[in-house]
């Protein structure tokens, strides 16, 4: 069995209250386009679009004026851990195409003790049609 520093097992207490969290929430935190929209609309939660750079067609969400988005790719997320909320009870949706680096960034979020983060299980090109569906025309 693995030793862990104290370092590591402080990161282990942190993922098991995360994953206690995550057990209340339906799916997991896991959303679809509706509740991520009713999250967004609703809730006033924060957008982080973390789309590789060159997977972003032909707008990110930021760009495309969703309310609170953010474009923080991947790659460069550590870069921008300065427009993270304060208030770590914020919701977050995290977006993406395929939901992969969107599992990883909730990951890192849960570790840093954000209590409400989502991932948005489909491709984010799609909220953003929805939006400009909704707010253009």
């Amino acid at each position: 069995m693995a030793k862990l520093t104290q370092f590591e097992n402080e990161v282990m207490g942190r993922f098991k209250e995360s994953l206690a969290l995550n057990k209340k929430k339906e799916n997991l935190s896991n959303v679809d386009i509706h509740k991520a929209r009713e999250l967004l609309k609703e809730v006033g939660a924060v957008l982080l679009d973390v789309t590789l750079p060159h997977l972003v067609d032909p707008q990110n969400a930021e760009e495309a004026g969703i309310a609170n988005a953010y474009y923080t790719p991947y790659p460069e997320f550590a870069e921008y851990v300065d427009i993270l909320p304060d208030d770590k009870t914020q919701p977050i949706v995290v977006a993406c195409r395929k939901a992969l680096f969107a599992s990883r960034i909730k990951g890192l979020l849960d570790v840093l003790g954000y209590e409400n983060v989502y991932v948005l299980t489909d491709d984010i090109k799609y909220l953003i049609e929805a939006h400009k569906a909704h707010t253009e025309g």
